[in-house]
């Protein structure tokens, strides 16, 4: 049992940027902190990406900046930022009428705030290198979690010579890396709280499994992707399209976006179902250029040349896309899991990683709301008891609100694909966007400032959106009743004076 005066000693199973914050935040309050990571060290540019892309771009909105900033490390937060690109809004892509290429600006946010285009693997170096320099924190890379008994709180761990480099989302595996000469050697390393950060396939929650009844729930949808990438204008290096918006080419049934990156290139994706990239798997190049033609114009040849876009589309792999819901994320006072880990979910809010970002804030603040780190020599409760009441608040509060995101992204994918192009989402936008403008003590918010430019519960965003809903939907019905009773009146009064 740890007495509340001695230091926690909290593992981390994952490093990537939610593991990584989850390790700041708890070597701050003074834990001794040992970072356990798969991969080799993800500073190192020859690490394999878990899902072998070359690069990952990623949406940081006001969740995730708002988690660093709470961490206190100074600058942490300026030295993300600056590497970011603030990107206003959408740029929707299509052709008119008459055939020519047009674009549509879409403003995220009525007050003009923006959302930053960041790279996953600088922001990992960031949070990193401070963890490197703090004195209670040892990071272990080619650390294979391969059990753990979370009520005697020990773990085991492979220590691998070469970095594990195949996954469960990359079904045609890697070959590349010779195969261990030998059986890894095993360690046991005793813990008094464990953070399972280690991404949707996640070791820490099979292990957990075992002692926690945990409601499981899994879904690949019927959307594959695949990467590209829009190098910068050749004749001066810069950006090819505009660099503050995150560009869409909706295609009813899927789409095409890209995303600015610090080196004026754009990190692009293809989200379509599966049958799509079988099709044009199974067809010649010219038929992967004429669909694009067709469903994505301006991108080939205009972006990415002929040959650019089937050799990328041939070379990167076409992977799935998971949703997973669970409950609860906790056994006893051992043991929680934080972000993919707990609640994966499709990319089409932006809001994976800012929510997990925040998992670790909300964590944090309730441990320290339920005296984990008070040092007082007079409290009623061990720390084991404190920490187990901190968990169960944790699971409490945070399940329905990973379940709504995880819901609200599913249905954002709809409005991203072919909702943008609809009248009828112009218009509740431009409704919703007035009111707050001219009307700000209503406290009206779209959907999309509540859930990226602030920290209400993702539950309560669901609730208020309904609601706003339900009131637009009984203003339109109210003024078709008194536009009709308007009509009837007019048609009476004419037929009486007629008489």
């Amino acid at each position: 049992m740890t007495n509340s005066r001695d230091r926690q000693k909290v593992i981390v199973i994952g490093a990537g940027p939610v593991g990584a914050l989850a390790a700041l935040y708890a070597a701050k309050r003074g834990d001794n902190v040992e970072v356990y990571e798969l991969r080799d060290d993800l500073r190192d540019p020859a690490t394999t990406p878990l899902n072998f892309t070359k690069s990952i771009n990623l949406a940081l909105s006001e969740r995730g900046i708002n988690s660093m900033r709470l961490a206190k490390c100074e600058g942490l937060l300026d030295a993300v930022l600056s590497e970011t690109i603030p990107m206003h809004g959408r740029m929707i892509h299509g052709r008119g009428t008459h055939g020519e290429l047009y674009e549509e600006s879409q403003a995220y946010d009525a007050q003009g705030r923006s959302i930053r285009a960041v790279d996953r693997a600088v922001l990992n170096k960031r949070l990193l290198n401070h963890l490197e320099q703090m004195p209670n924190v040892a990071l272990n890379f080619n650390h294979k979690l391969t059990g753990a008994d979370f009520k005697k709180n020990v773990a085991w761990f492979e220590q691998r010579k070469h970095p594990k480099t195949d996954h469960a989302q990359n079904p045609t595996g890697d070959t590349s890396v010779e195969a261990e000469p030998e059986r890894p050697k095993e360690i046991s390393v005793n813990f008094d709280f464990l953070i399972g950060a280690d991404g949707a396939h996640s070791a820490a929650r099979y292990h957990m499994m075992k002692f926690a009844r945990v409601t499981y729930q899994q879904e690949y949808i019927d959307t594959l992707w695949c990467e590209f990438h829009i190098e910068p204008r050749s004749l001066d290096g810069s950006f090819a399209i505009s660099p503050n918006h995150l560009h869409i080419w909706p295609g009813g049934s899927f789409m095409f976006i890209a995303i600015p990156s610090a080196d004026k290139s754009f990190t692009c994706t293809l989200f379509a179902p599966e049958s799509y990239f079988v099709s044009l798997s199974d067809s010649s190049p010219e038929v992967l250029v004429s669909s694009f033609a067709q469903n994505f114009p301006g991108v080939c040849p205009e972006l990415i040349s002929p040959a650019q876009l089937n050799k990328q589309f041939t070379e990167n792999p076409h992977l799935p896309l998971i949703s997973i819901k669970c409950s609860p994320y906790h056994f006893k006072s051992s043991v929680i899991i934080l972000g993919d880990a707990a609640h994966a979910m499709v990319p089409f809010y932006g809001q994976g990683m800012n929510a997990g970002l925040e998992d670790v804030r909300v964590l944090f603040e309730l441990l320290d709301d339920h005296d984990v780190y008070n040092d007082s020599p007079h409290l009623a409760t061990t720390i084991e008891e404190r920490r187990a009441g901190a968990l169960n608040a944790y699971t409490a509060q945070r399940a329905p609100d990973a379940a709504a995101i995880n819901d609200l992204a599913l249905r954002n994918y709809e409005e991203m694909r072919s909702g943008v192009k609809s009248p009828i989402y112009r218009l509740r936008k431009w409704f919703e966007e007035s009111i707050n403008v001219y009307l700000p003590s209503l406290r009206w918010r779209t959907q999309y400032t509540r859930v990226s430019f602030e920290n209400q519960r993702y539950s309560e965003v669901e609730k208020a959106v309904a609601k706003q809903g339900k009131i637009i939907v009984t203003g339109i019905g109210l003024s078709f009743v008194g536009i009709m009773g308007l009509a009837a009146f007019g048609i009476s009064k004419k037929t009486y004076l007629r008489r």
